[in-house]
């Protein structure tokens, strides 16, 4: 059974850092695909970066020089760096994993999820 637990959101002002993680089992951790997807109230799920088997990072337009992805097989760990933090950011983010080395930037290619963690920005 593939559980995959996300922490470290919380409330942080504009401009301000959090470090999301997800630590994974149930699962070869580095076979996956893995990546960050969030969802905003009213919104849909959209996705925010994804790293492939490699550790070959992929950035959405909106996130990208402010967000870091990186994984830690060893720990079966993914973790989001995330600075300057804006207003918008404000969102539930998911880990999600892909049962492939390959990284596809959209929910629909995605076969296991987090539960969500909140990350609130405040203007």
């Amino acid at each position: 059974q593939v559980q995959m637990v996300e922490s470290g959101g919380g409330l942080v002002q504009a401009g301000g850092s959090l470090r999301l993680s997800c630590t994974a089992s149930g699962l070869t951790f580095g076979d996956y695909a893995m990546g960050w997807f969030r969802q905003a109230p009213g919104k849909e799920r959209e996705a925010v970066s994804c790293i492939n088997w490699v550790s070959y990072p992929y950035y959405a337009d909106s996130v990208k020089d402010r967000f870091a992805i990186s994984r830690d097989n060893a720990k079966s760990t993914l973790y989001l760096q995330m600075s300057s933090l804006k207003p918008e950011d404000t969102a539930i983010y998911y880990c999600a994993a892909r049962t492939s080395h390959v990284c596809k930037l959209s929910a629909s290619e995605v076969n296991f999820w987090g539960q969500g963690t909140q990350v609130t920005v405040s203007s």
